[in-house]
């Protein structure tokens, strides 16, 4: 009895150990739960050049940030012409003109003096001066001809206007048919919509007309007669 006893406890000892040396190795085999009772994950990592979300990078494995383009305040078009912009180049009598003694109608043309392209739309106002002194000017009566259209002006470029006035009558001083006195100015100042009035005068004479009143073309890049 003794010796069977003692072979059970030596077997039973021996059950021990193996377990205990089970238990050290630690080793759980692959696709199987590890200690957490959990399958084990596995992460493929990203092609080169893609980042997360699918986009591309260009190769360097890291995002790009996003690029945002504002378009412009004219929406990718010239800029309004300033006052800064405009120069009168000339202005000289028309070919064509109303019959009389007086001035009939003047040509006018502005330019773009700037170094990038601008714009403008409108018709022009106009005063007659003195010499030297546009601020003390005559307004006249402006009646508008046709419609406006936007002229794109590139550097150097130039916009005509057509001025027809209320022509004097008769020889020397003349007369105006309305019997209103005819009134003669040396300058003219000219307003550009958006772009300031401008002092200039005719190429020709001075500005002679009746009732201080004529009639204007809009800005056109079509120069007329």
């Amino acid at each position: 009895m003794q010796y069977t006893e003692g072979v059970r406890r030596t077997a039973s000892a021996l059950v021990v150990v193996a377990a205990a040396a089970a238990l050290m190795t630690g080793c759980t085999p692959s696709g199987e739960a590890g200690a957490s009772g959990e399958p084990s994950q596995s992460v493929q990592s990203p092609a080169p050049g893609a980042v997360a979300g699918g986009s591309s990078s260009g190769g360097t494995g890291q995002a790009k940030p996003a690029v945002s383009v504002s378009p412009t305040a004219s929406g990718g078009k010239a800029k309004p012409c300033t006052i800064d912009d405009v120069k009168v180049m000339e202005a000289r009598q028309a070919a064509v003109r109303p019959p009389g003694t007086g001035t009939g109608a003047a040509i006018v043309a502005v330019a773009n003096a700037s170094k990038s392209t601008c714009t403008l739309q409108g018709f022009p106002t106009v005063a007659g001066a003195g010499n030297g002194s546009p601020d003390k000017n005559v307004p006249l009566a402006t009646t508008h001809s046709g419609s406006a259209a936007a002229v794109s002006l590139a550097p150097g470029a130039r916009a005509w206007t057509k001025l027809t006035f209320v022509n004097v009558q008769g020889e020397a001083d003349g007369y105006c048919e309305s019997g209103a006195k005819p009134a003669s100015f040396p300058t003219l100042v000219v307003g550009v919509p958006g772009a300031g009035a401008h002092q200039t005068a005719l190429d020709d004479g001075i500005l002679a007309l009746c009732d201080n009143k004529a009639t204007v073309t809009a800005y056109s890049a079509t120069k007329p007669s």
